[in-house]
């Protein structure tokens, strides 16, 4: 088993990042007979204690977003808040339209979840971003309709880092009464979303990508004006009868300690991150035929897609097998075809192939970055 003594340099942090500790051992005492391990929603006592816990974080993940804690929906992760947010709310809406909107460099949730509604009778537009991953926001007004019910696009963007002007397309949304739903994943202690300025109706967050644990998520649904879903999950009318099923104390307790974490470091945690990438970039940049595989000017310093034109990204971490990075989102599996979100942005195969995603975190050290950048260098036979 791998632990803080292994010399595995961890830059995968897009992937899934490890629990804080302070996270962990908040956890642990809403799990064990000394500890808050009720039903929380029993009547008793120690039912009514997980009940409070969980209303707290409720409040602490509602803060990060700027929200009223009533309008967060706990779910078992962004996939599932995907699932709900995009099915839920086109089944519910269908009367008023049968089009949605989202993009093709989506997670594989919301692109999969969009498929399944076409079988059912709904048409899927699904926009191609710009050569540097942004959307068009002109293009997206072209492609409304006025059947147009729904529409889903990613904030940061696992793969590139490439943020997108949430601020433009709500207020593009919200002026035709639209429905803006957004995967908010990769925001936490990356960048702010605020519900109170921004018209966004639905966002979806876990906890595994901001040091919290994994099996965690929340929905939120704005209350003014009102956004409601059809359930997906039935049993119990838990979470204002859209999400049924016993509460897991723990977990949500582990999400909003590391939402409230990620938000009270995030600007001194930007800042460290962005002189670790900015050095990483810098130290490399003369290899030949690197590109980078979107616009620094637009990406969160946290996410760094490189493309080695001309050789295999395969072959450069196969070459570096001490450092774990990605050349993919993790929610692709094994597929040999590359990224479908950089084939998207204008990419070939082969440029698609070529192509790793290091992705930087709390945890992440200087001296590591340098043990990188020497390994990178002799496989080029830099100097």
């Amino acid at each position: 088993m791998l632990n803080a003594t292994s010399n595995i340099i961890y830059l995968d942090y897009a992937a899934t990042t490890p629990v804080d500790k302070r996270v962990a051992e908040k956890m642990l005492s809403y799990l064990t007979w000394d500890g808050c391990f009720g039903n929380p929603a029993s009547q008793h006592a120690y039912g009514q204690q997980a009940r409070s816990a969980i209303e707290d974080a409720r409040a602490q993940v509602a803060a990060l977003i700027n929200a009223e804690p009533n309008e967060i929906i706990w779910t078992s992760g962004a996939t599932e808040s995907d699932n709900l947010a995009l099915k839920g709310a086109a089944r519910l809406n269908q009367r008023k339209g049968k089009h949605i909107i989202t993009m093709k460099t989506e997670h594989k949730a919301v692109l999969d979840a969009c498929q399944y509604l076409e079988k059912e009778g709904y048409t899927v537009t699904y926009l191609l971003p710009e050569s540097n991953g942004l959307l068009d926001i002109v293009k997206l007004k072209n492609a409304l309709r006025d059947d147009t019910v729904l529409i889903s696009i990613m904030c940061v963007n696992n793969e590139t880092g490439i943020v997108q002007d949430m601020q433009a397309i709500s207020a593009l949304t919200s002026s035709r009464g639209i429905l803006l739903h957004v995967d908010a994943a990769q925001i936490p202690g990356k960048v702010s979303l605020d519900v109170q300025t921004s018209a966004i109706d639905m966002i979806s967050l876990c906890a595994h990508k901001a040091y919290g644990p994994k099996g965690i998520g929340a929905l939120y649904l704005r209350k003014k004006p009102r956004v409601r879903v059809e359930p997906l999950i039935h049993g119990g009318g838990h979470e204002q009868g859209m999400r049924s099923g016993t509460l897991a104390t723990h977990q949500i307790v582990g999400m909003g300690e590391a939402f409230a974490i990620a938000q009270q470091t995030m600007q001194e945690e930007n800042n460290k991150i962005k002189l670790l990438r900015d050095h990483f970039l810098s130290a490399i940049s003369n290899i030949s035929n690197l590109h980078l595989n979107a616009d620094l000017k637009h990406c969160v310093p946290h996410i760094l897609n490189l493309r080695f034109e001309g050789m295999l990204a395969d072959a450069i971490l196969a070459e570096m097998p001490m450092v774990a990075a990605s050349t993919a989102s993790a929610c692709q599996g094994k597929g040999t075809e590359g990224s479908y979100v950089l084939r998207a942005m204008g990419l070939s195969d082969e440029q698609a192939k070529s192509s790793v995603r290091f992705s930087f975190g709390r945890y992440t050290m200087l001296e590591e970055i340098n043990t990188v950048i020497g390994l990178i260098r002799n496989i080029f036979k830099m100097n």
